[in-house]
């Protein structure tokens, strides 16, 4: 549906921008009481729509170990990176980021905990679990320059954590590593956009790839499903936030099915967006 991998497109002013996709994923965790909807019965549809998509960068959410790994040996034209939440190593849930490995080299990575140690794994304010964002600092194997991305799941219950989960990560985008650099921030964020976390995000350096999307954006509004394919969720809490050194050129919820079974309770996001060359 988007474009993928990367191609070379003129830009306003006549300058030569390169076009990526970027796609952020809840894969939705292993867990045996989804019964039919349980990972062992729907990981070839993730891997396919992943496959399909062909991001360039992509950010998922709910990734135990195993999983993890699964989609690893998969697509092993990726290379991922994370942690677990629970240890900083391989407990809990990843929010691993993974990107194709013709496309960009890592230049520098790593993890912090949206608390108020985040150095330190633990929960958050009112969280309900721990919570982490993974990120990354990419080089263009063409030479064109580098990309800083970020992935995020922000908590399902705790409304002071997500605003102050929100006040991290928009802090960690005017001054973290590779400040300046174009920047993609995407994730879960349990934020639809009349949230607090929401306003925070978009309130200085960071836009809705939807709204700033070239074309007008692809599929439904909602992104959160429960597995169920006729649901209509009216709002987006999955998004993928942009600086402004990045054109986005279009978005799409991607609400692929087999058959009315989906492969997770969420639909993934997919934005295509042009970087210009450095």
């Amino acid at each position: 549906m988007l474009a993928a991998g990367c191609a070379h497109v003129p830009a306003p002013g006549g300058a030569i921008d390169t076009k990526f996709v970027a796609m952020t994923f809840n894969i939705r965790l292993d867990i045996a009481s989804d019964g039919q909807n349980a990972w062992p019965e729907r990981r070839e549809l993730v891997r396919d729509l992943i496959r399909h998509e062909a991001p360039a960068v992509l950010g998922m959410q709910e990734v135990l170990l195993h999983q993890k790994r699964y989609l690893e040996e998969a697509l092993p034209e990726y290379t991922f990176i994370g942690v677990g939440r629970d240890d900083g190593a391989a407990a809990g849930e990843f929010s691993p980021l993974a990107w194709r490995s013709d496309l960009f080299d890592v230049m520098d990575s790593g993890t912090f905990w949206l608390s108020p140690t985040p150095k330190v794994p633990g929960k958050g304010w009112d969280a309900a679990y721990p919570r982490i964002a993974t990120w990354a600092i990419l080089e263009r194997r063409d030479g064109g320059g580098k990309l800083r991305v970020l992935n995020t799941h922000f908590d399902h219950v705790g409304l002071s954590a997500r605003a102050n989960s929100a006040r991290l990560i928009a802090e960690w985008v005017r001054t973290g590593t590779g400040a300046g650099l174009a920047t993609i921030v995407l994730g879960d964020f349990n934020a639809d956009p009349s949230s607090e976390a929401y306003t925070i995000l978009t309130g200085g350096t960071l836009t809705d790839s939807r709204n700033a999307s070239e074309t007008l954006p692809y599929g439904p509004a909602g992104t959160f499903t429960g597995f169920e394919i006729t649901r209509g969720a009216s709002m987006p809490i999955d998004h993928i936030f942009v600086t402004p050194n990045i054109r986005v050129g279009r978005h799409a919820v991607v609400t692929q099915h087999w058959g009315g079974r989906l492969p997770s309770d969420h639909y993934p996001v997919a934005v295509q967006f042009f970087l210009p060359r450095t």
